[in-house]
């Protein structure tokens, strides 16, 4: 029986973890299987996290936006990574995983940085050439997935057919396999503890970039590799919504969400909760409320064989939000795959789901998402939780407390000489 105990991740010899030779060899199976079930002879891959799911390896996050690394995956055979310098050597005596003649040292055009007149590009696509000759692809397609427009033209001066490759990791890497799944939870009880943290801190006088601040330190703390981002919006910032942080001052009765996109072993979270600080109005509690409902409504149909045009169903389309049309308000009732990559499939929402739907199957981790603005026209509420789907329905990664509003801080009702305890927690319905 396949099993990843999950909230610990050293290795033991009394209990079966996380099992990352299991997790290397699955990974790079499916990746394997790709090109085969497709129309491709090979892949040609620059993204990081496309990288790290077939070599796993990675050099940091600093490598993320700079096109530094490529791997040739042929039909047959091992892949061929060519890395940044002295990584090549580091992995041919570290990640034995993949025989040694599979890392080999190699420059990129770097998103331009190394145009046409030094050579670097037309040699990436003779060196490609080479190898689609030597694995017995030549002629046939060449899946790539983010290449930039120097190396693209590269390979095209090369001979080589290159159509878009990243749709098939993409189905690939859709099921998670069960350490995955443990990383992903692992990856999301980070976040639980950096809630608890928030909750803790949010009073009048804190700035929304002191929040930040913190709840990264704790992130690193915790072993988190990468932070992505960490949105917090409070007060009229709320509606509509900046998706960024700022330096606004927290005031008595403020709605406050935040959204941490953190990786841990390179799998991510997107994790929204809503806070009230130091006291309430029906306004707000009536988004909370509403916002909950369509998340619910969401969850409640997630397990295999469902179809993503039935959630994207349950939520309100863009007029009644108020918008012209689902571009307008995209991303604000929105569901997306989580792996390595923060937006992998499915991808839900009215905008394209409702057209182009995709049938929901077990080992799938997304995260669904919902918003909903306050009537008193500043305030809104966002929540988010992660699911997997399972045989029998799902399961829900996301432990933070959000069937209900939480209010932070001393809170003062009005009307009443009443001091609540700084825990209290105000139902939403």
């Amino acid at each position: 029986m396949n099993i990843a105990s999950r909230g610990a991740t050293m290795a033991v010899d009394w209990e079966q973890r996380i099992d990352f030779p299991r997790l290397r060899s699955q990974r790079l199976q499916k990746a394997k299987e790709a090109p085969l079930a497709s129309d491709l002879g090979a892949l040609l891959l620059f993204d990081p996290n496309n990288i790290r799911y077939v070599t796993s390896t990675h050099i940091g996050e600093w490598a993320r936006d700079k096109n530094a690394r490529y791997v040739f995956l042929p039909r047959e055979g091992d892949p061929i990574l060519w890395d940044f310098g002295s990584a090549a050597r580091h992995h041919q005596m570290y990640a034995p995983w993949l025989p040694p003649e599979s890392f080999r040292a190699g420059v990129t055009p770097m998103r331009g940085a190394m145009p046409v007149e030094t050579g670097v590009p037309d040699a990436l696509g003779a060196r490609i050439a080479h190898e689609m000759r030597e694995h017995d692809v030549e002629g046939e397609k060449l899946g790539v997935d983010i290449p930039d427009i120097v190396a693209l033209e590269a390979l095209q001066r090369a001979g080589i057919h290159v159509t878009d490759g990243t749709r098939v990791m993409l189905k690939a890497r859709a099921i998670k396999t069960v350490d995955e799944i443990a990383l992903l939870d692992h990856a999301a009880g980070v976040v639980d503890a950096v809630y608890e943290q928030i909750y803790r801190t949010l009073r009048p006088g804190v700035r929304e970039h002191e929040v930040v601040a913190d709840a990264q330190h704790l992130l690193f703390e915790l072993g988190s590799e990468q932070v992505e981002a960490i949105n917090a919006v409070s007060g009229d910032r709320c509606n509509p919504h900046p998706h960024v942080f700022s330096d606004r001052l927290l005031r008595p009765g403020d709605q406050a969400f935040f959204d941490i996109i953190h990786s841990f072993m390179g799998y991510r979270t997107c994790y929204y909760r809503t806070f009230n600080v130091g006291g309430v109005s029906q306004s707000q509690l009536d988004a909370y409320k509403q916002c909950r409902e369509w998340l619910d409504a969401a969850i409640d149909l997630v397990r295999p064989g469902v179809t993503t045009d039935q959630i994207a169903s349950v939520w309100p389309t863009a007029e009644e939000l108020g918008f012209p049309n689902e571009e307008a308000c995209f991303g604000l009732q929105f569901g997306h795959g989580l792996g390595l990559g923060l937006h992998e499939r499915p991808i839900i929402s009215r905008l394209n789901s409702m057209t182009e739907s995709i049938e929901l199957k077990e080992g799938m981790v997304f995260a669904l998402e919902t918003y909903c603005a306050a009537s008193d026209g500043r305030s809104a509420a966002r929540i988010e939780e992660e699911v997997v789907v399972t045989a029998d329905g799902v399961d829900i990664l996301t432990k933070f407390p959000a069937e209900e509003l939480l209010v932070t801080g001393k809170v003062y009702v009005r009307g009443a000489d009443l001091l609540a305890d700084s825990e209290a927690r105000l139902q939403t319905s």
